[in-house]
């Protein structure tokens, strides 16, 4: 999901590598789920998270969307995300000792927090400005523990083959902004609509082979996915 808003209302004014300390760490939450309520529909997912997921619960996306998450237009897009407990307005993997029930596969958008991500344009010596770069930010607003210690980005991410991990969420950035822009400059909505039905099947209700490689699955698909583009 994508924020409009300056940096320098929302960070401490940097931006981070994989390799920076930031001041992050809270002990392991000590108890609060602060950032686990509220939340809206905010934490969206991408195909790895779903994968995950799918892998760590044992569950399919259908069954995943009768009670944990749910589907929304993000940009002009449908995509999945976590899914509030009305009564609680809790995420719906938060047990009742307010602890994540799904803490060793949690969703990026999970790992990620309090830290964000600035994307920016990347000039090129062949062609200027036609790659694209991120790096991290401290949401200093988000997470209420005081006292935070310095962790590394790479740590707090506990992300498995990080670098990978970064080109995969690039490419997939990427990839929804040139549907994003196929989706706006679209005539018919049954054009829309059809686009969305087609990409939702595609990286998020079709089965992935838990046993082998993610990201090899998901090249494949992204390659079928940039042909209807």
């Amino acid at each position: 999901m994508k924020r409009q808003v300056s940096l320098e209302e929302i960070s401490d004014g940097r931006l981070y590598s994989r390799r920076d300390m930031v001041r992050v760490g809270c002990g392991g939450c000590r108890g609060c789920s602060s950032c686990c309520r509220g939340m809206g529909k905010s934490a969206i997912l991408d195909p790895l998270d779903v994968y995950r997921l799918a892998r760590g619960t044992g569950m399919t996306m259908d069954v995943l969307l009768t009670a944990k998450l749910e589907l929304n237009v993000v940009d002009g897009i449908i995509l999945p995300n976590l899914a509030m407990d009305q009564e609680k307005d809790a995420c719906g993997f938060l047990n009742e000792e307010g602890r994540c029930s799904v803490h060793a596969f949690r969703p990026g958008v999970c790992r990620l927090f309090p830290l964000g991500r600035y994307y920016e344009k990347k000039a090129t010596s062949h062609n200027a400005y036609t790659e694209e770069t991120f790096h991290y930010f401290l949401q200093v607003n988000e997470c209420p523990v005081p006292n935070k210690t310095k962790v590394r980005v790479e740590k707090w991410l506990d992300q498995p083959q990080l670098a990978r991990y970064e080109e995969y969420i690039l490419k997939w950035h990427n990839f929804l902004a040139r549907a994003e822009a196929v989706a706006a400059g679209a005539e018919e909505e049954s054009v829309v609509k059809n686009l969305n039905l087609y990409l939702l099947k595609l990286f998020f209700m079709k089965p992935y082979d838990l046993t082998q490689d993610f990201y090899a699955q998901f090249e494949e698909r992204l390659a079928l996915a940039e042909t209807v583009l």
